[in-house]
């Protein structure tokens, strides 16, 4: 996918929030109210519908991030959302820190390791608390600790390559 087309989920909308429309922000921004500094966003609901939304804004609270969203007056219409996701344009985010990455910056990257032998390419990441793992699709699946410099020893934009230090028969 170019980079015009890619996506990263930002948020979810969890439920109502009092009786004006506004929305509660299950953000995945640090600060967790920087999810407005992005934007126009893509709100794709539980059937996969899609629809464009700017101009949204909102703030932080004891209780969580808060929305208030054009064209969403009441809560019975805030409470219709619950569950949606909002995604932003890649390309409307900056640039990473130096030693931070992206996680959908990764995927598609081959990985090989010290030893040259290929992998596969990058599917995925998530993470389990303690750390992120890379998970690469090839002649098998292979889930590897994003730990640097431990295992993911480079990461190569421009040959579009990882190097980790892993066994291949693990």
């Amino acid at each position: 996918m170019t980079d015009s087309r890619r996506r990263v989920l930002l948020g979810r909308i969890v439920g109502a929030f009092g009786v004006r429309g506004e929305v509660k922000l299950d953000s995945f921004t640090e600060p967790k109210a920087a999810i407005f500094r992005y934007q126009p966003w893509t709100l794709r609901d539980a059937q996969g519908r899609e629809r464009a939304l700017d101009g949204a804004r909102g703030r932080d609270t004891p209780k969580g991030v808060v929305a208030k969203m054009p064209e969403v007056s009441d809560r019975d219409a805030a409470e219709a959302l619950r569950g949606t996701e909002v995604w932003v344009a890649r390309s409307a985010l900056p640039p990473p820190k130096p030693g931070e990455y992206y996680w959908i910056d990764l995927e598609g990257l081959r990985v090989v390791n010290t030893e040259g032998v290929e992998f596969g390419r990058v599917s995925h990441l998530f993470s389990t608390g303690v750390n992120d793992v890379v998970v690469v699709q090839g002649d098998r699946e292979r889930m590897i600790p994003f730990a640097m410099p431990d295992y993911v020893v480079s990461i190569d934009f421009d040959s579009q390559l990882i190097v980790v230090d892993w066994d291949p028969e693990f």
